[in-house]
C-alpha cells in the first residue's frame, strides 16, 4: 500500500467512522478494488487529507457540491460524517442555501429533506 492510501484510510476512518469503513471494505471485491483504491488515495488521501482547509469546511463544501450536482445518494453518509467533522446543522443549512441560489432550489430542497431525515435517524440512535 502507498503512503497516500494509508493516509487516506486514516482520514476516511476519522470522517466516516470505523463501522462505515469496515462495512465498505467487507463489500469490496476484486472487480471494484481498483476503484476503491482510487477514491481512497484521491479523495481521502489527497483532497480530504489536505491541511488547506478544516474538515468542517471540507464537509460543508462536499455537501454543497453533492447537492448542486444532484448526487443525492451520498448526502446521508456525509451528513452522518458531520458528527466527526464539526460541521453543524446551521453550517449545513448555510451550504444548502448557497446551493439554492447558485445551483437551484429543487436540488437544495431535496438535499435538505435528506439532511432532515438523516439527522432524525442520528438522534433516534443516540
Amino acid at each position: 500500500m502507498s503512503d497516500r492510501h494509508e493516509k487516506g484510510m486514516k482520514v476516511r476512518r476519522k470522517v466516516l467512522g470505523d463501522a462505515h469503513v469496515d462495512r465498505a471494505e467487507a463489500l469490496k471485491t476484486e472487480f471494484d478494488t481498483p476503484f476503491q483504491n482510487l477514491i481512497t488515495e484521491g479523495a481521502w488521501g489527497t483532497v480530504w487529507a489536505s491541511d488547506g482547509i478544516s474538515l468542517r469546511e471540507r464537509s460543508m463544501l462536499t455537501l454543497a457540491l453533492l447537492a448542486a450536482t444532484g448526487n443525492f445518494e451520498e448526502i446521508p453518509m456525509h451528513i452522518r460524517a458531520t458528527a466527526r467533522t464539526g460541521a453543524t446543522k446551521r453550517d449545513v443549512l448555510e451550504a444548502f442555501q448557497h446551493v439554492a441560489i447558485y445551483a437551484g432550489v429543487p436540488r437544495a430542497n431535496h438535499a435538505l429533506k435528506l439532511a432532515k431525515q438523516t439527522y432524525a435517524e442520528m438522534e433516534e440512535k443516540s
